[in-house]
C-alpha cells in the first residue's frame, strides 16, 4: 500500500449504471493532475466505459486500462476492474431490476477489496433505491449496507464542504417516525461519533458542535413538542458536563441562514431534510457523503443518479472529485491521528511490518 503521501489507491463502485456515475468519474480523470492524488480503481465492464468515453468526447483524454484486480491498479491511469464477463446493454435513464444487480456487484467487489487492504479507501457512486430493492440488497442504502459488513452498531451520516459538516441523527426514515426515533441514548451515541470524528477524520484538537432542535423554534420552551426538554437538552448538559464543546438545540429555521453555523466545527440536525436540505443549498455540487464510525474511510457525492441527465454528457464532475479528494485527506488524518496517540513501541512494530510488507511487494 502506498505512504500517507503518495497517490491514495481508491475503490470506485460504478453505482447504478443507467446513471451518471461513471460519467462523473471519467469527467474527474479527465484531468491528468488527479492521478498524482489518488490511484483510482472502478468496478465496471469496459463497454459502458467506452460508451461514457464516447458520448463525452474524452476518448483521447482519459488515460484508462482493464485490469485483472486491485492489486494490478497502476498509477497514471484509469484501471477498470470488470466485475463480470458479459457487456452491459446500455440503457440510461431507466430503473430496472438488472442495474440494481450490477450495482450491488460492483460494490460487493470494492468493499471486498477494501476489507482485504488491496485498495485503501472507498468512493461510492450513486445507487437508486428502487433498483436496488428489485435485486438482492435489501438495505436502505450504502451507510447501512457498509455498516453491517462491518459489524458495526453505529455509524453517522456527515455531510461535508470544507468547514462545513453536518450529520443526521435519523437518517433513511419517514418523517412521520421521527420522533419515535429519537431517544437520549441516540442523541449521545450520533453526538459522540460526530466528535469522535472531527478529531481523528478531520484533525480538530476540541471541536465545537451545535445540535439542533426538532420543533419549529426548537419548541419555543415547550409550547410546540417537548422532545428538547426531555431528549435533547439533557444529553447536551451531560456532555458539557465531560467538557465536551457541545451546544444546543438551536432553532433550525434561522441557524444556516443567520451563518451561526460557521461558529462551530459540526452540526447534529434531527433528521434527514433538517441537515441536508441546508446543506445543499449552501454547497450543492461540491459536497460529500462521508460515513464516520466506520473502521475504513468511505465518501460518495452529494448527488443522486441523475437520470434526467444519464447519456447526455452534462453531469459534473465537482462532486466525485470532492469525495476523491476527501476521501484521500481522512485516510492521511487517521494516519497523524493514529501516529500521535499511539505507542512509541506500537508504532515501531508498525513501521517493520510496513517495511516488510514493502520489501514482499518489490520481490526482494
Amino acid at each position: 500500500m502506498s505512504s500517507k503521501n503518495s497517490p491514495t489507491r481508491v475503490a470506485i463502485s460504478a453505482g447504478d449504471p443507467n446513471g451518471i456515475g461513471i460519467e462523473t468519474v471519467v469527467k474527474a480523470f479527465a484531468d491528468e493532475r488527479m492521478f498524482t492524488e489518488v490511484t483510482p480503481v472502478l468496478y465496471a465492464v469496459p463497454n459502458l466505459v467506452e460508451a461514457v468515453l464516447a458520448f463525452t468526447e474524452l476518448t483521447d483524454r482519459v488515460k484508462w486500462a482493464v485490469v485483472d484486480g486491485a492489486d494490478h491498479a497502476r498509477a497514471n491511469q484509469l484501471n477498470v476492474v470488470a466485475i463480470q464477463e458479459e457487456p452491459w446493454e446500455l440503457n440510461w435513464g431507466q430503473v430496472d431490476a438488472a442495474a440494481g444487480s450490477f450495482a450491488f456487484r460492483s460494490l460487493e467487489v470494492a468493499v471486498q477489496d477494501l476489507a482485504s487492504t488491496r485498495v485503501e479507501v472507498l468512493v461510492t457512486a450513486p445507487i437508486h433505491k428502487d433498483a436496488m430493492k428489485l435485486s438482492a440488497f435489501k438495505f436502505p442504502g450504502h451507510t447501512e449496507y457498509l455498516a453491517d459488513f462491518a459489524n458495526v452498531d453505529d455509524v453517522l451520516m456527515l455531510l461535508i464542504a470544507g468547514e462545513l459538516r453536518v450529520g443526521v441523527a435519523t437518517g433513511h426514515i419517514a418523517l412521520k417516525d421521527v420522533s419515535n426515533a429519537l431517544s437520549t441514548g441516540l442523541i449521545r451515541t450520533k453526538i459522540n461519533l460526530l466528535h469522535d470524528s472531527l478529531l481523528r477524520d478531520f484533525g480538530i484538537a476540541n471541536p465545537r458542535i451545535a445540535v439542533l432542535g426538532l420543533n419549529p423554534h426548537a419548541s419555543d420552551n415547550g409550547l410546540m413538542g417537548d422532545e428538547e426538554k426531555k431528549i435533547i437538552q439533557p444529553v447536551v448538559r451531560e456532555l458539557a458536563a465531560e467538557n465536551k464543546l457541545v451546544f444546543g438545540p438551536y432553532a433550525a429555521d434561522g441557524f444556516f441562514g443567520s451563518g451561526a453555523f460557521k461558529q462551530f466545527d459540526g452540526v447534529l440536525a434531527m433528521y434527514h431534510d433538517q441537515g441536508l436540505a441546508p446543506f445543499k443549498a449552501l454547497s450543492f455540487g461540491a459536497g460529500v457523503n462521508f460515513t464516520a464510525g466506520l473502521p475504513v474511510v468511505r465518501t460518495s457525492p452529494d448527488h443522486g443518479t441523475g437520470f434526467d441527465l444519464a447519456g447526455k454528457g452534462e453531469a459534473s464532475a465537482d462532486s466525485l472529485r470532492a469525495a476523491l479528494f476527501a476521501a484521500r485527506d481522512i485516510r492521511r488524518n487517521r494516519i497523524a491521528h493514529r501516529e500521535l496517540t499511539a505507542n512509541p513501541l506500537e508504532i515501531k512494530a508498525r513501521d517493520r511490518r510496513d517495511d516488510d510488507y514493502s520489501r514482499r511487494r518489490r520481490g526482494e
